[in-house]
């Protein structure tokens, strides 16, 4: 179309928020690469165009990465210790303004970094978190956001609240060891020397799934296989879990044991709801609070977002859905992947455009993997290139 025709189209507003394609490349660098495949895009059609870029997340892994990149501030590490007690340095981040603590538990009691040893599903501990939290709360944070996917713990948050100053303790007084294993043989719970500071400020939790902490749809059930628990730690872990739910009633008068969400993460968010003001929300949706996502796709008139394997799961909870549901109905939006596991009417029932795979034929993970950068970019030089060619919007 030539430049002296299209002086009558208004300027469009394209709004760039994918999550990571987890492997091969953060969301930061992939908002990045679909900024530059659609400026290039815009250009080559003589079309002004109005490019936001929002990197995001699920509230799971990359989350703090994507909200770091958001702010445009670096992580603060810290020395703590990982969910089998090894010493680790974990990242935080603050916002700007000092007041939001951002903390992916995972940083400290995340499966990937005991992969390199055999699993102690009874003995793996939250404890490591503590350390994230203290710092946040000695930097001044009034809200503290915390991730808890990818957890290789199922111990309630029991070593996250000893880390804050509580003590867990048997019927004869002595304290128990860390892990969930241990806690069938809880008594009480000491919180006389539990920091304040926990008490005081705003807990925001990442949860997207609706398990409870305890029975056949609980936190032990549903998640210890993956963090090497076989049945009879299963039970173990269990029933530790249901004598926390217990204790804790009959310390504050919470019951905790069938609220849809608690069982996330091997019950991490127990001991915080039990002792502290905590709000349970989707992962998406806090990231979207967090980084203001409505603003930006709730003026575009083409949103596009991505992930690394777009298939059912994504309409339920992660990125895409939530950058569907955040953006105005009239706008169009389209997906880009590593690869693609709906079909169109899938698609067009869910508020989809169109999905397009960076795969520019048969290749291999690895091979993707390599060249997702270049394959984002140019992927979506094609997908705006086309949407534009067909006049969308005049």
């Amino acid at each position: 179309m030539p430049p002296a025709e299209t002086k009558h189209l208004r300027t469009l507003s394209i709004a760039i928020v994918p999550d990571s394609f987890k492997g091969s490349a953060g969301a930061g660098t992939v908002a990045q690469a679909m900024a530059r495949g659609a400026r290039t895009a815009a250009r080559a059609a003589g079309r002004e165009v109005a490019i936001s870029t929002l990197p995001f997340a699920d509230g799971g892994e990359g989350t703090l990465d994507a909200i770091l990149d958001a702010w445009d501030i670096p992580a603060r590490s810290v020395a703590t210790t990982d969910a089998l007690g090894r010493d680790v340095a974990a990242r935080y981040g603050l916002s700007p303004d000092g007041s939001t603590a951002v903390i992916e538990a995972a940083e400290a009691n995340g499966l990937p970094a005991v992969s390199d040893v055999p699993l102690r599903p009874l003995h793996a501990t939250t404890f490591g978190i503590g350390a994230l939290v203290n710092a946040a709360l000695d930097a001044g944070a009034t809200e503290i956001v915390l991730c808890i996917g990818g957890s290789a713990t199922t111990d309630g948050g029991t070593g996250l609240l000893s880390a804050l100053g509580a003590r867990f303790l048997d019927r004869d007084g002595h304290e128990l060891p860390p892990g969930g294993g241990s806690l069938r043989d809880l008594a009480s719970i000491d919180v006389s020397a539990l920091d304040r500071r926990a008490l005081g400020v705003s807990w925001k939790i990442a949860c997207d799934v609706t398990n409870p902490l305890v029975g056949e749809r609980g936190a032990a059930a549903v998640f210890g296989p993956q963090k090497g628990a076989r049945t009879a730690e299963i039970d173990v872990l269990d029933a530790g879990l249901r004598r926390l739910a217990v204790v804790i009633g009959e310390a504050t008068g919470r019951q905790l044991g069938e609220v849809p969400g608690m069982g996330a993460a091997g019950g991490l968010a127990a001991c915080l709801a039990g002792f502290c003001e905590v709000e349970l929300v989707p992962g998406w949706e806090l990231v979207a609070q967090i980084l203001d996502a409505r603003e930006i796709l709730g003026t575009a008139d083409l949103v596009l977002t991505g992930e690394g394997r777009l298939d059912s799961q994504s309409l339920h909870g992660k990125v895409v859905n939530g950058v569907r549901l955040a953006s105005r109905p009239e706008a169009d939006v389209i997906v880009i992947a590593g690869s693609i596991q709906l079909g169109p009417d899938e698609l067009a029932q869910a508020g989809i455009l169109a999905a397009y795979s960076i795969s520019p034929g048969p290749a291999t993970l690895e091979e993707l993997s390599g060249q997702a950068e270049g394959l984002i970019e140019s992927t979506s030089y094609s997908v705006v290139r086309t949407y534009l060619a067909n006049g969308q919007p005049g």
